[in-house]
């Protein structure tokens, strides 16, 4: 059974997740910066009503933090009973996978993989395939990450 991904960029990396955990791709808006919060939380937006914790994927990745501007976009996930957004450089295209195709990431030490799910070339680039369980925000994810 295919399975269909968002691929989108950040800085020179191509990234991908599954279409059925997107519910909207949005302009950039500038969150409200929460206290105590970690680096990777950028903060959070009113979303018709709902409070949107937005992350810098980037930073939450362990690269640079990304230094938003309005050609950025923010990808809203939803992961279990809550909604985050996923600040990214750009959204590319929407891609039909075999999950056979799918490899494993390797495994480079330091839990380098732990939020990949695994890669697949596509148009002669890789693209790495989000693990949106890891993405979650709760509170024991944040108080692991601020450890």
């Amino acid at each position: 059974m295919t399975k269909q991904l968002i691929t989108f960029e950040i800085a020179d990396k191509r990234l991908g997740v599954d279409i059925m955990a997107i519910r909207e791709i949005r302009a950039w808006t500038p969150p409200t910066p929460i206290p105590h919060a970690p680096a990777f939380v950028r903060g959070i937006v009113n979303l018709r009503g709902t409070v949107l914790p937005v992350v810098d994927l980037s930073d939450r990745l362990g690269w640079d933090a990304i230094a938003p501007s309005p050609r950025h976009v923010i990808i809203v996930i939803q992961i279990g009973e809550q909604m985050h957004g996923l600040v990214v450089d750009s959204v590319n295209d929407i891609v039909t996978i075999e999950p056979a195709a799918l490899q494993p990431p390797p495994d480079l030490g330091g839990g380098s993989s732990r939020h990949l799910s695994g890669l697949i070339a596509v148009d002669d680039r890789m693209v790495m395939v989000l693990d949106l369980r890891c993405m979650a925000i709760d509170g024991d994810a944040l108080l692991a990450d601020a450890a």
